[in-house]
């Protein structure tokens, strides 16, 4: 399964690259991209539980990147 979302105040590029590194780590991730350019957030897993995987997901771009939050849909 594959979710895109939208992110708000994502400040550099360098953060952008630690939150990718960081959220492929979670269990669950298949594979994950952040765009700084285009504020994006693509998240591929396998679970079907998106709602847990997501909050461990905000968990790692909170330490990241405080400002920046996930705009759900």
């Amino acid at each position: 399964m594959k979710k895109v979302y939208k992110l708000r105040d994502l400040d550099c590029a360098n953060c952008a690259a630690k939150m990718e590194a960081s959220i492929k780590k979670i269990p669950g991730v298949t594979n994950a991209s952040v765009n700084f350019m285009m504020q994006k957030l693509t998240i591929e897993s396998d679970t079907e539980d998106f709602d847990t995987l997501l909050k461990e997901v905000e968990k790692v771009i909170a330490k990241v990147e405080p400002d920046c939050e996930i705009i759900k849909k």
